[in-house]
């Protein structure tokens, strides 16, 4: 008779579930809100609001706790116990971020800053009640998982890679440094997004980036179509010394800015719309075709400004070279400015990193949640797309080979 009534039950909670504008969802806060009330009457001892002498303590309200899953962000409500505490068992399982952050805390402690500050800290990152023993016992695998991650063998080719550095407070020998962190976003052969590297430097120079695209190749890189970034001069030294045969695409984006930084305000939004026009057209030859055409036009009105065009544009239609590739995936950064924005909203709350090594912790354990997610999303270039690229690298390379010879 049970089972016909408990069949009977669960009948009528999923037609409810189905009228739901999101039935899944709705059977998951559902399936995890009753976990957790089970869960914390065995804590407890008893049902909320009944006497029972096995009791062993008592609610005391609830707390709203964010739980991020595949299907979305639940909000759920947490009992609070008098004697002992209580966080379901599906939370205690961290995942890598919180850990870094828990491993940062700690970092925070051996360094010496102050237990009231590291506290706010905790809090601020949504963790209460932290005491130093609790940190000290958390996260002993973290390291070797940053470190696994950081170290791991590279696919042989990366058909385009974007390159960038942001800035990050860090201390080092007892002083607050902004360090230039330089990131490698790449595409894969398989058409899959990747972070090859994540590396915070002293200053960001020909030599830190040829530093970091020797480790690359250390780590099994060997060929790349095309490299986007800004115009660093470091960066396209850097690209023309390590990659021989790799074409330095300028982001046109960065190409624009330096341009308009020339023009009055009153006629920027005139200038911004036509010059965009270049980078639209339907190949390189009719791009320079346009280039020239404006130049004439605005030359004698703004000569600064056409005169970074003209010394700029060659390198910012590199892209062109690919034809087959969407134009707007591979003529700027966005995409990667899009990631450091991502890593900056995290790195914010911190403020001032205790350390290099606390920083490369918690950002690497960012990118490894970014990555498994980014396995199952769809391709970002389509890698039939991607083999032609590739094959037409080869064929440039080897003339380019032979005309050296």
């Amino acid at each position: 008779m049970t089972k016909i009534n408990d069949t009977e039950y669960f009948k009528k909670l999923l037609t409810e579930f189905v009228l739901e504008e999101d039935p899944l969802y709705s059977m998951l806060q559902w399936m995890t809100q009753n976990l957790i009330q089970c869960e914390a009457e065995n804590v407890v001892g008893a049902k909320k609001g009944k006497h029972d002498k096995t009791r062993k303590t008592s609610f005391s309200g609830t707390r709203t706790r964010k739980f991020h899953t595949r299907m979305g962000t639940l909000y759920l409500l947490i009992p609070k116990v008098r004697k002992g505490g209580y966080v379901p068992f599906f939370l205690t399982e961290k995942k890598r971020s919180e850990q870094a952050l828990i491993s940062m805390i700690q970092e925070a402690y051996i360094n010496g800053v102050s237990t009231r500050k590291v506290e706010k800290l905790a809090k601020t990152l949504g963790i209460e009640r932290l005491s130093a023993s609790q940190v000290s016992d958390i996260n002993k695998g973290l390291d070797e998982q940053v470190s696994e991650f950081r170290t791991r063998r590279l696919d042989k080719e990366y058909p385009f890679v974007w390159v960038d550095a942001l800035y990050e407070k860090i201390r080092e020998n007892g002083r607050v440094i902004s360090m230039a962190t330089l990131v490698v976003y790449a595409v894969n052969s398989s058409g899959g997004r990747e972070i090859l590297a994540i590396e915070p430097m002293y200053n960001e120079s020909k030599e830190t980036w040829g530093a970091l695209f020797k480790q690359l190749k250390v780590r099994g890189l060997k060929d790349i179509c095309l490299i986007v970034s800004d115009a660093h001069l470091g960066i396209q030294a850097a690209v023309a010394e390590e990659f021989v045969g790799t074409t330095w695409q300028r982001c046109k984006v960065h190409f624009m800015r330096n341009i308009l930084a020339h023009v009055t305000h009153r006629e920027k939004k005139k200038f911004s719309e036509q010059l965009k026009l270049i980078w639209t057209q339907p190949d390189k030859e009719s791009a320079l075709n346009y280039a020239t055409q404006f130049a004439e036009e605005y030359q004698k009105r703004f000569p600064d400004a056409i005169e970074i065009l003209e010394s700029g544009i060659e390198d910012s239609l590199s892209f062109y070279d690919y034809p087959m590739i969407d134009k707007r995936r591979i003529s700027s950064t966005n995409t990667l400015e899009r990631f450091n924005r991502e890593i900056r909203r995290r790195s914010r709350v911190v403020g001032v990193f205790p350390s290099r090594k606390s920083y490369i912790r918690l950002i690497t354990s960012y990118i490894i949640e970014y990555s498994e997610d980014w396995e199952v999303e769809r391709n970002y270039i389509n890698p039939d797309f991607l083999k032609e690229a590739i094959l037409l690298f080869k064929e440039q390379f080897n003339l380019l080979m032979k005309s050296v010879a």
